[in-house]
């Protein structure tokens, strides 16, 4: 180690610590430096003490490759200098380019002495960030703590500053996207500091967390930082600096001043007030957009909070001063939370519309105890979760007791945090569009170094001075790279989110509605999205002995004392908020058919003990003292809800105890998904029909939900009912029979799925309900046509399973595949042999045959649940891509489960959407390409459009925008493409003739047609279907190279025709200035050039305005029609009759005593025009749109195969005659089965 004033460093082993101890200090008092010094000297970990870069994040969607600098005086002080004597470019290409300008004036070092830091994500983007460091108190966590002197020890090349000569335990972080990354000594390298949502176990909470003193809370405040969420809203004056220093606002300064220049005041003069509006408009609309969010978050971040101190001693504190680990009372009247936090006593009643966009309160309960082993997972136990943002409107509680939470995760952290901030930080899409058009202003950019080697040529030939040739080069690239092309290409964007506002579909993130136009599959949530959000009682099905007995449709025919009846009214999580009851429609419907009341928690209710439970009772019983212990006639039949265990989708069911007034044993009731409650059930009470009778009422649509009781033992008591685990009570339950439900299809589902799929767009249904139900729903709604086959994929666990020497589990799966017109199983499956990591794929022929599809039958469907899709994702990946590629039915999906869908349907190349009521489908909502929520919310940040339309009629409105928008960037960005080649050429053709456009002609040109064109072309609104054929999705396809090749020739064409034309004119005398300086602007060769090309920028704008099937007829858009119609009739007469006023102000040739010659010459220019407009239609109409012209695309590119991954799988499954596999076949199939798998 290294040596540095009078200290020493050497690795001392106490207790497995490092230590750094002073050799001049005769206490001895070890300082801890690092948390991983190698025990053994080892230079890898050296190096990673050394190493100057690590990884953030790993693995994750956000990883960083974090690279430290470091300030050194005197390269900063050479780095200033050489900037100033730049002209302070260096500044300006830093401010672009954050990686150049660390690199510029700073050092690299090791992380542990950097003073900021380089982060790079995935796609390559660059931010640096400022390390920070502050002195914290001993008892600090040792991780993320060091001393200076120690670490001025270890590196040798550390500067002397006053850090070093405090020896005060410092903390060193820096905050990226709000985030907090700290430098941990055990890790070596920065790491996102993480409250308690990870690697904390269940049974902690309990018992770790008894309130922070106030000491302890601010030492954690120094870790954490405080629990805010604070929105910055810019200065005006700091926005119109970062807005000036944007490289579009810079080339338009640079631009204005070559104008400038070269004496085009009047044009530089406009451009700069169109800027200055431009950037005013800009200003005021993200302050607007700041403000609003600011305001939005603002709220929660006043609130006040009563945490506890520990010994039940209470203080209300700010709600900024809430860490990971306080423990906070929830009070009984409700609040908005502050912060996540898991609840550990009482129950809630929460709205978290803010979040999920589910508009239905849920019912939060107490974090159960756990065994020690089981860690705290926010997703998974998001039941027991309050999150920030939400409401809580009703608390209940026992006794005196406090409803107590343990705050889990504080600002930027917790859920609405992370919302923020995606908001803030969206995810860069890569949209290929996007992508082209960065290429294309690249290939824009060579061909303007093309014109100026052009220019050079032409100027030097005619020997004009450098600062002539330097000015016309440059104004060459002003005019190729048209300034104002982002503009241009927003407009679309604008007019189609206010398209969609106007049908109530909110957008919070416009760049994702040209993705929209490209969307080739739909994933649909059923509950609620496809079906109506209530279900409808149809009747209860109940158990006779050893089978089920007759459907009762009329609950109130039940006896009260029936247990199916109680379970019924007291199996919810129904509450009453206002005396109305309040929860899941499911809960409701099924409570309201037993014509029993809900009573909340009240004096009546202290006859259960001294608890505080939910009542329930016979609307008709009245209210009487209990005189006796048993159950009298006499007495009212009354159920209290002592404690419930909330649905949720890992398990799918629910569970509550309960007490009958009078009784001495609890009971407990359980409802959940049948194949759920059959395993949890004893085997005698299960009906011999039992899976008849599920199959024979899911087939018809019904949702079916199986109900089950048990009696607990005498010795639970209401202390150890509270504290009984959930997995001890669910079990050897008796089943008391099915409870059906109607599942109702909305009125508006059936046409829009036809509509879609008559687009070939696919549907797909992602849901929590049961397969059978799920596949006569899409049946019913055309998502399945009649006479398609259904194969239903399931996954078996076979009985071999067995311990192997080696101590691997050896397990063996098999996929079978049945049709569901057929109940018999089929006897084709696939197994998959799991042993110490090994997988082989074998064929299980039980009966000796297997068999394939008819092959005259292509039409089928896979359906499969979530269970099958856990094994098939984990044990046969190689089938996965065959296997959604024609699903169609994904039912028992957990949420992570539907956002895995999403995610492996995206790896095959589709673009998806994903069409949900932001319930359980969040997930899945922000991992689509398109997520769209329904919700009564205007800005739910649940997914980046939200549609108050409660049905999925805005699926198809939100393609039709998209597809407009798409093919309206595309008439944009080729219209100014154009536009630059048009101006190029006339600027091009002028500079050989000695002359160039005027200041008034650029202005007519580039202001009166251009910005007027480019604006009013985009206000064209969406065609009201949707077609087969998507829009194209590259600029650098064939046909649009071919199309923009062709304008160009034709630009050229017309441009020198009509240029050849004058001088064949009798009367026509050439331009030729006596100084090589001078250029004449007033001639017959600028005259004819600025009229013919004010024409083609008309023609162009209407070729490149195309209407149906994406877009209605450019009539229909009036402002543009009349504009056109305008310009044109102008443009006209300034050909044949300009008048000497417009003459002089626009520099063209007119004398009204030119002979005819003259007038014929100029009617020559309009029918020019004219047949310029008749080849651009033909061009872009007939040509481009042609199928020859996309054959032969194909065969220049040399594109003979698909390129898209679905639609290569898709060719070789229809190759293959042996897919799907199903059940008659020979042996000698199996090796041609083997390698259809594979």
């Amino acid at each position: 180690m290294s040596r540095d004033n009078d200290y020493h460093a050497f690795v001392s082993f106490q207790d497995d610590i490092p230590l750094l101890t002073n050799v001049n200090n005769n206490s001895r008092k070890p300082y801890q430096v690092l948390g991983i010094m190698p025990h053994s000297g080892s230079s890898s970990n050296l190096s990673t003490l050394y190493a100057s870069k690590s990884v953030l994040n790993a693995g994750e969607d956000d990883e960083y490759e974090c690279h430290g600098f470091r300030s050194k005086l005197l390269r900063t002080i050479l780095a200033h200098m050489m900037s100033w004597l730049l002209l302070g470019l260096p500044y300006l290409i830093g401010h672009w380019k954050p990686e150049w300008r660390v690199a510029w004036f700073k050092s690299k070092c090791s992380l542990y002495i950097a003073d900021t830091v380089l982060l790079v994500d995935l796609l390559g983007g660059a931010s640096v960030e400022k390390v920070i460091s502050v002195e914290v108190d001993e008892d600090f966590p040792e991780e993320f703590a060091v001393r200076p002197r120690g670490l001025a020890a270890l590196f040798a090349n550390l500067d002397t500053n006053p850090l070093v000569e405090n020896d005060a335990l410092m903390h060193r972080f820096f905050i990226h996207k709000h985030l907090k990354y700290a430098l941990n000594t055990r890790e070596n390298t920065f790491c996102l500091v993480r409250a308690l949502d990870s690697g904390h176990a269940v049974s902690g909470f309990h018992t770790d967390f008894t309130g922070y003193s106030t000491h302890d809370q601010i030492q954690r405040q120094v870790l954490f930082g405080l629990n805010s969420i604070e929105i910055e809203v810019k200065s005006y004056l700091k926005l119109l600096f970062e807005e000036v220093l944007n490289p579009f606002y810079i080339f338009q300064i640079g631009s204005m001043i070559l104008w400038s220049f070269d004496n085009y005041y009047y044009y530089a003069t406009c451009i700069l007030l169109i800027s200055l509006i431009s950037i005013g408009v800009s200003l005021v609309e993200t302050r607007r957009q700041s403000q609003a969010l600011h305001d939005m978050v603002s709220s929660s971040n006043d609130l006040a909070v009563t945490v506890c101190r520990g010994e039940r001693e209470f203080e209300e504190i700010p709600s900024p001063a809430i860490v990971p680990g306080d423990l906070i009372t929830i009070p009984a009247h409700g609040c908005v939370m502050a912060c996540d936090a898991v609840l550990i006593s009482g129950t809630c009643i929460v709205n978290e519309s803010m979040l999920t966009g589910e508009s239905v309160p849920v019912t939060k309960s107490a974090l159960p105890h756990a065994d020690e082993e089981e860690d705290y997972d926010i997703e998974k136990h998001k039941r027991h979760t309050l999150f920030a943002g939400t409401s809580i409107i009703q608390t209940r509680y026992y006794g005196n007791s406090h409803v107590l939470a343990v705050a889990v995760r504080t600002g930027f952290q917790t859920s609405k945090g992370e919302l923020i901030r995606s908001i803030l930080f969206p995810k860069s899409m890569g949209f290929k569009f996007y992508q082209d058009s960065i290429r294309f202003i690249c290939v824009l950019f060579f061909i303007a170094a093309m014109g100026m080697c052009y220019c050079i040529y032409v100027y030097v030939h005619r020997g004009s001075t450098l600062q002539m040739i330097v000015l016309r080069c440059l104004d060459i690239i002003t005019i190729v790279v048209p300034p104002a092309l982002p503009a241009a290409m927003t407009v679309g964007t604008y007019y189609a989110q206010n398209r969609l506002k106007a049908s109530k579909i909110f957008c919070i993130s416009p760049q994702k509605i040209n993705v929209c136009g490209k969307l080739k599959l739909i994933c649909f949530d059923k509950t609620g999205t496809l079906t109506e959000d209530g279900l409808d009682m149809w009747g209860v099905v109940g158990v006779a002995e050893d089978e089920f007995d007759q459907p009762e449709n009329d609950m109130t025919k039940l006896k009260n004392t029936c247990k199916m009846k109680t379970c019924l009214a007291a199996c919810h999580s129904l509450t009453l908020i206002d005396n109305e009851l309040t929860g899941d429609p499911l809960d409701i419907k099924m409570f309201e058919s037993t014509d029993w009341v809900l009573e909340e928690a009240g004096e009546d209710t202290s006859k259960f003990d001294m608890i505080m439970p939910s009542v329930v009772r016979p609307r008709r019983s009245g209210l009487a003292s209990i005189e006796t212990d048993s159950l009298e006639d006499d007495l009212p039949f009354e159920v209290g809800i002592i404690r419930q265990f909330t649905f949720s989708s890992s398990v799918a069911r629910m569970s509550v105890i309960t007490r009958t007034l009078g009784a001495r044993k609890f009971d407990v009731f359980t409802k959940g998904a049948p194949e759920k409650i059959e395993t949890l059930c004893l085997p005698e009470t299960i009906p011999h029909n039992f899976h008849t009778q599920l199959r024979h009422y899911t087939l018809q649509g019904f949702r079916v939900i199986a109900l089950a009781h048990r009696t607990l033992p005498a010795e639970i008591n209401w202390m150890k009912a509270q504290k009984i685990k959930r997995d001890v009570v669910e079990k050897d339950l008796k089943f008391l029979g099915f409870l059906i439900m109607k599942n109702t299809l909305k009125l508006e589902t059936t046409p829009v799925i036809r509509e879609l799929r008559s687009a070939s767009i696919r549907c797909v249904m992602v849901t929590g309900d049961n397969l059978l139900t799920a596949i006569s729903v899409a049946r019913d709604c055309k998502m399945i046509n009649h006479g398609d086959k259904v194969i239903v994929v399931e996954a078996h666990e076979t009985e071999d399973s067995s311990l192997s020497s080696d101590g691997y589990q050896r397990e063996h799966y098999s996929l079978s595949f049945s049709e569901t017109e057929n109940a018999e199983k089929r006897d084709v499956s696939l197994r998959d042999d799991f042993n110490a990591g090994t997988i082989r794929d074998t064929i299980d022929l039980e009966r000796g045959n297997l068999t394939i599809l008819d092959q005259s039958f292509r039409d089928y469907h896979f359906a499969m649940s979530g269970r099958t899709w856990g094994v098939v994702k984990s044990h046969f990946p190689h089938l996965l891509p065959k296997l959604i590629l024609k699903g169609t039915i994904f039912a028992r999906m957990a949420p992570d489960q539907k956002a895995q869908l999403v995610e492996e349907l995206q790896g095959i190349d589709y673009i998806v959407s994903m069409c949900g009521d932001g319930a359980n489908d969040c997930g899945a909502l922000k991992a689509a390409h398109v997520g769209i929520s329904l919700s009564e919310a205007e800005a739910s940040v649940a997914a980046p459009f939200t549609s108050s339309i409660p049905n999925i009629t805005c699926v198809p409105i939100v393609i039709r925008e998209g597809r407009c928008a798409l093919v309206t960037s595309f008439g944009v960005f080729k219209y100014m493409a154009l536009y630059s080649m048009i101006q190029f050429v006339s600027v091009l053709l002028l500079y050989t003739l000695k002359t160039n456009l005027g200041d008034a002609q650029f202005l007519y040109i580039d202001l009166v047609i251009t910005t007027v064109v480019a604006i009013l072309m985009s206000w064209t609104g969406a065609y009201p279907k949707i077609v087969a054929k998507r829009p194209p999705g590259s600029l650098v396809s064939g046909p649009n190279l071919f199309s923009l090749l062709i304008h160009i020739l034709l630009t050229v064409g017309f441009q020198v025709g009509a240029y050849l034309y004058l001088t064949t004119e009798s009367w026509y005398e050439p331009n030729d200035p006596i100084n090589p300086e001078e250029e004449v602007i007033l001639c017959w060769e600028t005259t004819t050039v600025f009229l013919v090309s004010s024409f083609q920028y008309l023609i162009l704008a209407t070729a490149f305005s195309k209407g149906p099937p994406y877009r209605k007829t450019f009539f229909t858009n009036i402002p543009f029609f009349l504009a056109l119609v305008g310009l044109t009739s102008f443009t006209i007469g300034l050909t044949i009759y300009p008048g000497s006023v417009l003459a002089n102000f626009l520099q063209i040739m007119f004398r009204p005593e030119h002979p005819w010659g003259r007038w014929k010459f100029r009617a020559t220019l309009l029918v020019l025009a004219f047949l310029n407009m008749i080849a651009a239609f033909l061009v872009e109409h007939v040509v481009v749109e042609s199928a020859w012209l996309k054959r032969a695309s194909h065969f220049v590119l040399n594109k003979k195969e698909p390129k898209n991954k679905f639609k290569i799988i898709d060719k070789d499954m229809l190759a293959d005659l042996e897919w799907p596999p199903n059940s008659q076949h020979n042996w000698r199939d199996y090796q041609a089965f083997s390698s259809s798998l594979s």
